[in-house]
């Protein structure tokens, strides 16, 4: 068994993912869109950037009630992506050039504009089946439907459930109401998902992204949540590991490169999910370390970053996660997150330094790095200045949300600004011409003023830009073993815990040792001790200059990371 967990390390631990969002990508009809031809289009900016995969979010058929993530024909394309052989064309291009195409596969829901859906609403036994429904009250009617199954809260604000006068019945809705959640425990649902992944799998896509997948396994009964918003009840559900290791085995994809979007879940889940003894998956996303600036917990209200907070996390995942054999995905930013740099750095004063010290601190860990579109660029939060600048469904629902509960509109509005997942959905910036050069024609959502400044055209040729540095970051990955496959700790010695705002910590593999610290404030940090004895080198730092050392103790500078590595 050992041999099977060296060898999962030695296959993800020097890959690296590169996240499209299709819709902000790269329009290549003038529509406004990003599309599947876009990609194919940019496909040697992404081979030189270095990347092994493309992790393309949904593309199939769908309303686009939530940008793709409500599927209504898990086999074929939605018309403003392209076609199908835009996408065989894609995927030939991508493996010519060395990259694998990862799928986003959104098996939680579908569309209530699925087929399957569509017939349940008729009536249909087999496909009432396929979803969560619950019966009403005999009495219930649309105007008086009665109380649904349980309180729970959708992740999107309101009730979970969804009243159907003509069935006389609620079904559930983790996500939007458009959103109808598929009933796991149903054997025909897992087969038929099963043989989804078999599709693709046949059309050379060499990775899976599986959405929300922890959340596929609901309670064997409905229960009111009145400590919470419900998500104890389905959240790394009963069968969840069951249902996984089915999907992997029968889907065909063990050994694959697969990752789970893990929402609100535990490292102990997490160890189980991707320790490869388990024929789970190859890796999960957590976001535990994505809430430290949430008050109290709660998405829609702001508090400062807790920096000691975001060092322990990270601490607790690398050191429990590597301990249990389970692997991370390493990430800041996705599409449903904002800019990393505008959230947790100071993109005004020190938007390289920002950047970079984001970028070596997580890509120097142990696991898979993710990149999403833009981050490369340093690409920022967008500045709007209006709702209806905004796209998303749910950010537009918590504006009207946050003011029914007392907030003025300009409140709401700030925190909608600060919040929202169209902060990471603004077009990829490529050029300084017009709309950034990501479409002839009028984007679907605005474009950040700064594209000017920001962008592809200017960072590919300057050897001091994000781009450069995310660059050195992947060869270094690949070069250096201590990256890929080493061990990690984190470093907790007095006056570190100290010198607020600096995570640190040490690869170790053989005699190899790679400290890396990163100072996330706006200010010096207080000196530490270095950790690495006399003989270490800089591996890679975002300074011109080589780091501040006094007596074996290293200062570091605002937004400062270094790596010193010794032999």
């Amino acid at each position: 068994m050992q041999d099977l967990k060296a060898e999962r390390v030695h296959e993800l631990g020097n890959k690296v993912v590169y996240q499209i969002y299709v819709r902000s990508f790269n329009d290549s009809n003038g529509d406004g869109i990003g599309d599947l031809r876009g990609i194919t289009q940019r496909l040697d900016y992404l081979a030189g950037l270095g990347v092994d995969y493309l992790w393309l979010t949904p593309f199939f058929k769908s309303p686009q009630r939530d940008n793709g993530y409500d599927v209504a024909d898990y086999r074929s394309v939605e018309p403003m992506f392209g076609t199908m052989e835009d996408f065989d064309e894609l995927s030939r291009e991508a493996a010519a050039r060395g990259i694998g195409i990862m799928l986003d596969m959104v098996f939680n829901h579908t569309s209530t504009e699925h087929e399957w859906f569509q017939r349940a609403l008729a009536g249909d036994p087999k496909y009432l089946a396929y979803y969560k429904f619950v019966d009403a009250a005999p009495d219930a009617t649309a105007e008086n439907p009665g109380e649904p199954p349980t309180n729970w809260v959708s992740k999107f604000g309101g009730n979970a459930w969804r009243y159907v006068p003509s069935l006389n019945k609620w079904y559930l809705h983790l996500f939007d109401p458009t959103q109808a959640d598929l009933d796991w425990d149903n054997p025909e649902v897992r087969a038929e998902l099963e043989d989804v992944v078999r599709f693709w799998k046949g059309k050379g896509v060499s990775g899976f992204r599986f959405d929300v997948v922890n959340l596929i396994s609901k309670p064997a009964t409905w229960e009111n949540d009145y400590e919470g918003d419900g998500r104890r009840f389905y959240t790394d559900g009963p069968h969840i590991h069951e249902y996984l290791q089915e999907l992997v085995r029968e889907g065909g994809i063990d050994g694959m490169v697969t990752v789970g979007e893990m929402s609100s879940t535990s490292i102990d889940n997490c160890i189980r999910y991707s320790n490869p003894e388990c024929h789970e998956l190859g890796m999960a996303f957590s976001f535990h370390h994505l809430k430290v600036d949430y008050d109290h917990g709660e998405k829609w209200a702001l508090a400062p970053v807790d920096l000691a907070e975001l060092r322990r996390l990270f601490k607790v995942w690398q050191e429990d996660m590597t301990a249990g054999g389970g692997w991370n995905a390493l990430f800041w930013s996705n599409h449903d997150q904002p800019r990393p740099n505008s959230r947790f750095g100071d993109v005004d004063n020190h938007w390289y330094e920002t950047t970079t010290a984001l970028a070596a601190c997580t890509h120097l860990m142990r696991g898979t790095p993710y990149i999403y579109q833009g981050e490369e660029l340093g690409m920022t939060n967008p500045g709007f200045t209006s709702i209806d600048q905004y796209r998303d469904v749910e950010s537009i629902n918590y504006y009207r949300i946050l003011q029914e509960q007392g907030k003025t509109p300009e409140e709401a509005f700030h925190i909608v600004a600060e919040r929202s997942r169209d902060d990471s959905r603004t077009p990829v910036q490529w050029t300084a011409g017009p709309n950034a050069g990501f479409t002839t024609g009028t984007p679907w959502i605005g474009v950040a003023d700064n594209y000017r400044t920001i962008n592809a055209e200017a960072e590919v040729a300057d050897p001091h830009s994000p781009y450069a540095f995310y660059k050195r970051l992947i060869e270094l990955r690949r070069a250096e073993p201590v990256i890929a496959e080493g061990g990690v700790e984190f470093v907790e010695a007095d006056p570190l815990t100290e010198s607020e705002g600096v995570i640190s910590y040490l690869r170790t593999l053989g005699d190899t040792r790679l400290l890396v610290a990163v100072n996330l404030t706006g200010h010096d940090a207080e000196p530490f001790e270095a950790q690495v004895a006399e003989g270490a080198e800089l591996l890679i730092g975002n300074y011109d200059d080589a780091p501040h050392t006094d007596k074996g103790r290293l200062a570091l500078r605002p937004y400062e990371v270094v790596a010193l590595i010794r032999r």
